[in-house]
C-alpha cells in the first residue's frame, strides 16, 4: 500500500509539473490554471467540510485574491519559478528525510505525522540546492534578500500545511477529498502555495521582486 501510494505521488507529481512547465511562459495561461486549482479548492471545502468553512472561505478568498494581484501586476518567471520550486524541494525534502530518519514527531494534534528530522532536512537540502543556484545563475537579488526569500517561503509553507491540518482536524476527515490519489486532494496538495502566495504578493509590493 505504501509502494502503492508512492507510486500514485510521482505519477501525480509528473503531471503537475507538465502543467506547471506548459503554463509558467504564459501568466494569462497560468492564471487560468490556477484558478481552476482554487475552484476545486473551492469544491472540497464546500462538500467535505462542516465547521470552521467560513473561516477556510477567508482563507481561500485572501489567497486567491493575492494570487491574482501576483500574477497580473507583479509576475517575474524567475521569481515564481523559484517561488515554487522552494516549496516543491522542502516538502520532497522534507518527505523522505522524514520517512529515512523521522523520529521525533512534533504537533502531533495537528499533523501527526511531521518529524522534526523531517523539517530540518528539508530547510538544509533546500537551502544547499539554493546557495548553489544561486551562485550559479544571475538573480537581480542580493544573497540575503534571496536567502529570506527562501526561508520566508519555507516557514509559511510549513503554516500553510499546518493550517490546512487543523481544518481537517476540527471537521474530523484526513483528506480533503480523493481526487488525486496519492495527495489526498487539491486542499492538501496546494496547502502549501495557498498560504506562501499572500507572503510573496505582499513581498513582491514591498521589495519590488
Amino acid at each position: 500500500m505504501v509502494y502503492k501510494n508512492l507510486f500514485y505521488r510521482l505519477l501525480f507529481s509528473l503531471f503537475f509539473f507538465v502543467i506547471f512547465f506548459v503554463s509558467v511562459n504564459n501568466k494569462y495561461l497560468l492564471f487560468f490554471i490556477g484558478t481552476f486549482i482554487y475552484l476545486f479548492v473551492l469544491y472540497e471545502i464546500f462538500k467535505f467540510f462542516n465547521k470552521f468553512f467560513k473561516f477556510i472561505y477567508i482563507y481561500l478568498f485572501l489567497s486567491y485574491f493575492c494570487f491574482s494581484l501576483y500574477i497580473y501586476i507583479f509576475y517575474d518567471y524567475l521569481m515564481f519559478n523559484i517561488f515554487v520550486f522552494t516549496i516543491i524541494f522542502f516538502d520532497s525534502f522534507s518527505y523522505f528525510t522524514g520517512k529515512l530518519l523521522g523520529k521525533n514527531y512534533i504537533f502531533k494534534s495537528i499533523s501527526p505525522k511531521k518529524t522534526l528530522e523531517g523539517y530540518l532536512g528539508g530547510i538544509i537540502f533546500t537551502n544547499i540546492f539554493f546557495i548553489c543556484f544561486f551562485n550559479f545563475f544571475y538573480i537581480e537579488l542580493t544573497f540575503i534578500t534571496f536567502i529570506i526569500l527562501i526561508n520566508l517561503t519555507i516557514i509559511i509553507s510549513v503554516i500553510g500545511d499546518l493550517t490546512e491540518s487543523f481544518f481537517k482536524r476540527k471537521n474530523n476527515i484526513k483528506d480533503s477529498s480523493k481526487y488525486l490519489p496519492g495527495h489526498g486532494g487539491f486542499f492538501d496538495r496546494f496547502d502549501s502555495f495557498i498560504a506562501s502566495i499572500i507572503m510573496l504578493t505582499i513581498l513582491s509590493f514591498i521589495l519590488n521582486l
